[in-house]
C-alpha cells in the first residue's frame, strides 16, 4: 500500500487571517492550535479523512521566491466564474505568473501572496 497525503503545512505570519481566508475558501474549520500560535485547518470530519488538513505555521517574515509547492482548487457548488468571484471577495488577488490567459485556470494568490489555482473542472462535493 501506498502512503497519502494527510497534511500540507504552509508557513505564514498571521495564521489566524489565513485560518479565516482558507475555511471560507474550502469550507473548512479550525481543528487545533498548535501551541505556538500556529493552527491547523480542515474538514469538519477532521483529521484522517479523504481531504488533508493544512498546519498554518506561524513564520517571522514572508518567504521570499517562487514557491516549489502550490495548491490547486476547483468550484463544487457553483459554475467557474461565480467560484472566482466568491474567492476574489474573500480576499484572492489575481497573480501574474507569466500566463497567456488561454489556460484553463486562473492563478491567485491569498492574502499573504501565496499563489494558488482555480481549476476550471469542476468538481462534485465530498
Amino acid at each position: 500500500m501506498a502512503c497519502r497525503i494527510s497534511e500540507l503545512v504552509l508557513e505564514c505570519v498571521d495564521p489566524a487571517r489565513l485560518a479565516e481566508f482558507w475555511c471560507e475558501a474550502l469550507d473548512f474549520v479550525v481543528l487545533g492550535d498548535e501551541g505556538d500560535g500556529s493552527l491547523e485547518i480542515g474538514p469538519r470530519d477532521g483529521f484522517g479523512g479523504p481531504q488533508p488538513t493544512i498546519i498554518l505555521s506561524r513564520h517571522g517574515a514572508p518567504q521570499s521566491g517562487k514557491p516549489r509547492l502550490h495548491i490547486d482548487v476547483n468550484a463544487t457548488d457553483r459554475d467557474y466564474d461565480a467560484e472566482l468571484d466568491r474567492l476574489l471577495a474573500l480576499g484572492a488577488r489575481r497573480a501574474d505568473v507569466g500566463q497567456t490567459g488561454a489556460e484553463p485556470w486562473h492563478v491567485l494568490s491569498d492574502p499573504e501572496g501565496n499563489e494558488f489555482c482555480l481549476l476550471k473542472a469542476r468538481l462534485d462535493p465530498l
